[in-house]
């Protein structure tokens, strides 16, 4: 187990799946447990996919430089994500309105809310989209997983070259 993490083909591999399935849990808490998610949930979720496309990058470019560029750029949207992910609930949270807020002017333009409604639009307030599981807020296990992350990201960054 000790060479899993030195492989960049398994770290990339590893960050696809982690995100892929952030994303599905997140789709299957709002569809099917009517957790309706808000413009900064939203927004984590769009990270998500985003870490997804660079780890599939990483998965292609073979080069160490691309490799390398994709480790840093897959740890700078894990960063992204961890910030995003505090402040909805510092932040956001305690507030009634996510109407203009940075992530609400993000999502709607890219337009992802009109064009992918059931994915990418928001459906609750701040404040209203405040859920937990096993007691744990839920944008916590998202800063968690984006942590996750950024710390596989940081391993590929490390790795040796001989071994990219």
């Amino acid at each position: 187990m000790s060479n899993f993490f030195t492989n960049p083909t398994r770290v990339f591999g590893l960050a696809l799946a982690i995100s892929a399935g952030a994303v599905a849990s997140a789709l299957v808490s709002q569809h099917v447990y009517d957790m309706q998610p808000c413009p900064w949930c939203i927004l984590q979720r769009l990270i998500f996919v985003l870490i997804a496309f660079v780890s599939l990058a990483g998965l292609a470019w073979r080069s160490r430089a691309g490799r390398i560029v994709c480790a840093a750029t897959l740890d700078l949207l894990a960063t992204c994500g961890i910030a995003a992910a505090l402040w909805q609930h510092f932040v956001a949270a305690a507030s009634a309105s996510c109407n203009l807020t940075f992530a609400d002017k993000v999502i709607s333009g890219t337009g992802l809310d009109s064009a992918l409604p059931e994915i990418f639009a928001p459906r609750a307030s701040c404040a209203d989209a405040v859920g937990t599981v096993l007691g744990v807020p839920y944008e916590f296990w998202s800063l968690a997983v984006f942590a996750t992350l950024g710390g596989l990201a940081v391993l590929v960054m490390l790795g040796r070259p001989r071994q990219i």
